[in-house]
Protein backbone atom coordinates (compact mmCIF):
# COMPACT_ATOMS: atom_id res chain seq x y z
CA UNK A 1 0.00 0.00 0.00
CA UNK A 2 1.34 3.45 -0.98
CA UNK A 3 0.31 6.96 0.11
CA UNK A 4 0.03 9.36 -3.09
CA UNK A 5 -0.08 12.83 -2.17
CA UNK A 6 -2.53 14.97 -4.67
CA UNK A 7 -1.39 16.10 -7.68
CA UNK A 8 -2.30 17.85 -10.41
CA UNK A 9 -1.90 17.62 -14.70
CA UNK A 10 -3.34 18.97 -17.69
CA UNK A 11 -4.15 16.93 -20.88
CA UNK A 12 -6.63 15.51 -22.74
CA UNK A 13 -10.09 13.40 -21.61
CA UNK A 14 -12.84 11.04 -23.31
CA UNK A 15 -15.49 9.23 -22.11
CA UNK A 16 -15.80 5.38 -22.08
CA UNK A 17 -16.83 2.14 -20.68
CA UNK A 18 -15.28 -0.93 -20.92
CA UNK A 19 -18.18 -2.46 -22.43
CA UNK A 20 -18.22 -4.11 -25.97
CA UNK A 21 -14.55 -2.98 -26.29
CA UNK A 22 -15.36 0.40 -26.31
CA UNK A 23 -12.73 1.57 -24.08
CA UNK A 24 -9.91 -0.45 -26.78
CA UNK A 25 -11.61 1.92 -29.46
CA UNK A 26 -11.85 5.26 -27.22
CA UNK A 27 -8.54 4.99 -25.47
CA UNK A 28 -7.21 4.01 -28.74
CA UNK A 29 -7.95 7.78 -29.84
CA UNK A 30 -7.14 9.24 -27.33
CA UNK A 31 -3.64 8.60 -27.43
CA UNK A 32 -3.28 9.01 -30.76
CA UNK A 33 -4.95 12.47 -30.27
CA UNK A 34 -2.17 12.59 -27.47
CA UNK A 35 0.80 12.03 -29.59
CA UNK A 36 -0.69 13.59 -32.99
CA UNK A 37 -1.36 17.11 -31.36
CA UNK A 38 1.84 16.76 -29.59
CA UNK A 39 -0.12 17.53 -26.49
CA UNK A 40 2.89 17.78 -24.27
CA UNK A 41 4.59 20.32 -25.93
CA UNK A 42 1.38 22.07 -24.97
CA UNK A 43 1.39 21.42 -21.39
CA UNK A 44 2.82 24.60 -19.37
CA UNK A 45 4.55 24.07 -15.81
CA UNK A 46 5.51 20.36 -16.23
CA UNK A 47 6.90 18.54 -12.95
CA UNK A 48 8.05 15.76 -14.82
CA UNK A 49 8.20 14.34 -18.44
CA UNK A 50 6.23 11.19 -17.49
CA UNK A 51 2.44 10.64 -18.85
CA UNK A 52 -0.16 9.76 -16.72
CA UNK A 53 -3.36 8.07 -18.06
CA UNK A 54 -5.76 8.24 -15.17
CA UNK A 55 -9.06 6.64 -14.51
CA UNK A 56 -12.14 9.01 -12.58
CA UNK A 57 -15.66 9.93 -12.34
CA UNK A 58 -16.65 6.60 -12.42
CA UNK A 59 -20.59 6.13 -12.60
CA UNK A 60 -20.41 2.40 -10.53
CA UNK A 61 -17.25 0.04 -10.94
CA UNK A 62 -15.15 -0.98 -13.68
CA UNK A 63 -18.24 -2.40 -15.75
CA UNK A 64 -19.81 1.43 -15.71
CA UNK A 65 -18.79 4.68 -17.43
CA UNK A 66 -15.82 6.84 -16.64
CA UNK A 67 -13.19 9.36 -17.63
CA UNK A 68 -9.94 8.69 -18.60
CA UNK A 69 -7.63 11.50 -19.00
CA UNK A 70 -4.19 11.31 -20.43
CA UNK A 71 -1.68 14.33 -19.37
CA UNK A 72 1.02 15.24 -17.49
CA UNK A 73 1.64 16.45 -13.93
CA UNK A 74 2.24 20.21 -13.49
CA UNK A 75 2.65 22.54 -10.48
CA UNK A 76 -0.30 24.65 -11.65
CA UNK A 77 -3.39 24.36 -13.67
CA UNK A 78 -4.10 28.34 -13.30
CA UNK A 79 -3.35 28.23 -17.22
CA UNK A 80 -4.71 26.00 -19.03
CA UNK A 81 -4.17 25.99 -22.76
CA UNK A 82 -7.14 26.24 -25.32
CA UNK A 83 -8.54 22.52 -25.93
CA UNK A 84 -6.96 20.84 -22.51
CA UNK A 85 -8.44 20.00 -19.20
CA UNK A 86 -7.01 20.59 -15.75
CA UNK A 87 -7.81 18.20 -12.98
CA UNK A 88 -6.55 17.83 -9.69
CA UNK A 89 -6.63 14.53 -7.84
CA UNK A 90 -6.59 14.11 -4.04
CA UNK A 91 -4.01 12.17 -2.02
CA UNK A 92 -4.62 8.87 -0.43
CA UNK A 93 -3.73 4.82 -0.27
CA UNK A 94 -2.88 3.14 -3.60
CA UNK A 95 -2.22 -0.43 -4.26
CA UNK A 96 0.49 -0.53 -6.80
CA UNK A 97 0.99 -2.85 -9.91
CA UNK A 98 3.64 -3.32 -12.72
CA UNK A 99 2.74 -4.03 -16.04
CA UNK A 100 6.04 -5.81 -17.35
CA UNK A 101 6.68 -7.01 -21.24
CA UNK A 102 5.55 -5.40 -24.44
CA UNK A 103 2.96 -2.37 -24.33
CA UNK A 104 0.13 -1.94 -24.79
CA UNK A 105 -0.64 -5.62 -24.17
CA UNK A 106 1.21 -5.97 -20.78
CA UNK A 107 -0.80 -2.92 -19.67
CA UNK A 108 -4.08 -4.82 -20.68
CA UNK A 109 -2.82 -8.03 -18.96
CA UNK A 110 -2.13 -6.52 -15.64
CA UNK A 111 -6.00 -4.75 -16.16
CA UNK A 112 -7.50 -8.12 -16.47
CA UNK A 113 -5.62 -9.44 -13.01
CA UNK A 114 -6.64 -6.13 -11.01
CA UNK A 115 -11.03 -6.87 -12.48
CA UNK A 116 -10.32 -10.39 -11.39
CA UNK A 117 -9.39 -9.03 -7.49
CA UNK A 118 -11.82 -6.18 -7.66
CA UNK A 119 -13.49 -7.48 -4.62
CA UNK A 120 -10.51 -8.28 -2.54
CA UNK A 121 -9.04 -4.76 -3.37
CA UNK A 122 -11.58 -2.69 -1.75
CA UNK A 123 -11.21 -0.52 -4.40
CA UNK A 124 -13.07 3.22 -3.95
CA UNK A 125 -12.93 4.05 -7.74
CA UNK A 126 -12.48 7.86 -7.07
CA UNK A 127 -9.14 8.28 -9.78
CA UNK A 128 -7.18 4.94 -10.86
CA UNK A 129 -3.50 5.75 -12.74
CA UNK A 130 -1.07 4.23 -15.02
CA UNK A 131 2.62 6.04 -15.07
CA UNK A 132 4.11 5.76 -18.02
CA UNK A 133 7.67 6.78 -17.47
CA UNK A 134 11.59 6.12 -18.97
CA UNK A 135 11.06 2.10 -18.68
CA UNK A 136 7.17 2.38 -20.49
CA UNK A 137 9.40 2.23 -23.96
CA UNK A 138 11.41 -0.23 -23.38
CA UNK A 139 9.75 -2.89 -26.25
CA UNK A 140 9.53 -6.00 -24.43
CA UNK A 141 11.21 -5.31 -21.41
CA UNK A 142 9.01 -2.11 -20.87
CA UNK A 143 7.07 -1.39 -17.25
CA UNK A 144 4.58 0.91 -16.81
CA UNK A 145 3.26 1.45 -12.82
CA UNK A 146 -0.72 0.99 -12.39
CA UNK A 147 -1.52 2.62 -8.71
CA UNK A 148 -5.03 1.09 -7.64
CA UNK A 149 -7.42 3.86 -5.03
CA UNK A 150 -8.39 1.80 -1.87
CA UNK A 151 -10.17 2.27 1.14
Amino acid sequence: MENIDSFKVIGIETETTNQNGKSAEDLGKLWEQFYTENVPSKIPNKTSDEIYSIYTDYESDYTGKYTCVIGIKVDSIDQIPNGLIGREFKNGKYQKFVAKGQMPNAVFETWQEIWEKDKKLNRKYTADFEVYGQKSQNGENSEVEIYIATE
